[in-house]
């Protein structure tokens, strides 16, 4: 049986619960991707164009510093990796997290929470952040109240 993993970054809370229920489906571990400065409402402003997370959705080099670390990566085969969708496509801080493991031969599956939108060209943007992984997955947009046997039977429709 696969070691799994779901890491997730939550700037509001409501991707959190998403990861919650979903580890709790996938009988994975469960680890938040914190940043080293918290985002506050008015940084998540995308009307605002000097708000700070339109400054980093528009400089695509834009890597986020993270608080901490897995400390044993290498022991999970399959990583949930989950964010809220902004400006079509992941946050930048989840490039700062695939970047910051060697992910070589293991199964990266996305999911997302979103206010309106899919996952974009989310994979795309992703690929180059996490060169070995033996496959990078657009899963789902886990929105609205999710249950554990729903999401088991999505994690069992992967063949995990």
């Amino acid at each position: 049986m696969s070691k799994k993993l779901v890491a997730y970054f939550s700037a509001s809370g409501v991707t959190e619960k998403a990861a919650r229920v979903l580890a709790e489906a996938a009988e994975a571990d469960l680890f938040e991707i914190k940043p080293n400065v918290p985002y506050m409402k008015d940084d998540l402003d995308w009307t605002d164009k000097q708000s700070r997370s339109s400054i980093e959705m528009s400089d695509l080099s834009s890597r986020p510093a993270i608080e901490d670390k897995i400390a044993n990566i290498n022991v999970y085969d399959i990583v949930f990796v989950g964010f809220p969708i902004w400006w079509y496509v992941a946050p930048t801080i989840i490039n700062t997290f695939l970047e910051s493991y060697d992910f070589s031969g293991k199964t990266i599956i996305l999911f997302a929470t979103s206010g309106g939108s899919g996952f974009g060209k989310t994979v795309d943007r992703l690929k180059g952040s996490c060169p070995g992984a033996a496959a990078l997955k657009e899963g789902r947009i886990l929105n609205g109240k999710l249950s554990k046997e729903e999401l088991a039977q999505w994690v069992k429709s992967l063949g995990l």
